[in-house]
């Protein structure tokens, strides 16, 4: 295996478990120097994972890895992320991967206020401070790979009749941040075109049963409906290290997979086959 993220600085949010704890590993197996963040330290949280298990990880691989505790929908908390993560990797941030995400499903009829604000904090707000917070380092570099990892409610439904999967409508106000969450990142694509930032989205075609997506919508779930977690980990990968022209695109992981004939690996950056439940 390579170490093709060898002498680069990564923040991955929403780092505890799920996704983000596995971009983190992937990136810390290929060399990279990796911040993870997410808003508790330490285990017995309701869901399984934390930081400090994450980073534990990581560091079997012996580059080096440090952590901030952050709740990214609060400004002040997340403010500082990006700043504090050079200041802990020595050096400005060359990848930033923006994982992590509030995802609340409930009828739009009787959606609270605190509750859709607490979405699009966590899914718009937060991925656009931290944007801005790196990219001016990145610019003087001529160089940097933003990843934003968007989801396929996004999407609208034909209708009516709307032919809607569980948990249907319920999933609309998170489909709507990470619509906005795409939007941004067109658009800040396309304003840092010719500065060697890029800017992506990326977004599973299918499901990917994390420990959080599990508690949400894994019941309603068919096996031909979900998509391993290293398939979209590969997919993600692929974004941290495109070439300067792939930029402002919303991605899908097995779709670059197919297009660009990438190999997927396992989160150690070893050989990895898809098992028959998977298939």
């Amino acid at each position: 295996m390579g170490k093709r993220f060898e002498g680069r600085r990564a923040v991955v949010t929403g780092s505890s478990r799920g996704i983000g704890a596995a971009v983190a590993e992937r990136l810390a197996a290929e060399g990279a120097d990796v911040v993870i963040t997410a808003r508790t330290l330490g285990p017995g949280g309701r869901l399984p994972g934390s930081l400090e298990e994450t980073a534990e990880r990581l560091r079997g691989y012996g580059g080096k890895v440090e952590m901030v505790v952050a709740d990214l929908t609060d400004p002040e908390s997340r403010s500082p992320v990006v700043l504090k993560a050079a200041e802990l990797l020595g050096g400005p941030i060359d990848i930033l991967v923006n994982n992590a995400a509030a995802a609340i499903y409930q009828p739009l009829a009787d959606y609270p206020l605190r509750r859709r604000q607490l979405t699009f904090e966590a899914n718009v707000h937060a991925p656009l401070d931290l944007m801005q917070a790196a990219i001016p380092p990145m610019v003087e570099a001529g160089a940097g790979w933003i990843v934003n990892v968007s989801s396929a409610t996004a999407r609208h439904h034909a209708g009516p009749p709307f032919d809607l999967v569980p948990p249907g409508t319920s999933m609309a106000v998170y489909g709507a941040s990470k619509a906005a969450l795409n939007r941004i990142t067109h658009g800040m694509g396309a304003e840092l075109y010719g500065t060697g930032v890029r800017v992506n989205t990326v977004q599973p075609r299918a499901a990917v049963l994390t420990e959080g997506a599990k508690s949400l919508v894994g019941a309603t779930v068919r096996p031909d409906q979900i998509e391993a977690l290293e398939e979209m980990v590969e997919g993600v990968l692929a974004l941290c290290d495109c070439p300067a022209d792939v930029t402002g695109q919303v991605c899908v992981s097995l779709d670059l997979i197919d297009k660009w004939n990438l190999t997927t690996r396992g989160l150690d950056g070893q050989a990895w086959t898809k098992t028959e439940e998977m298939s």
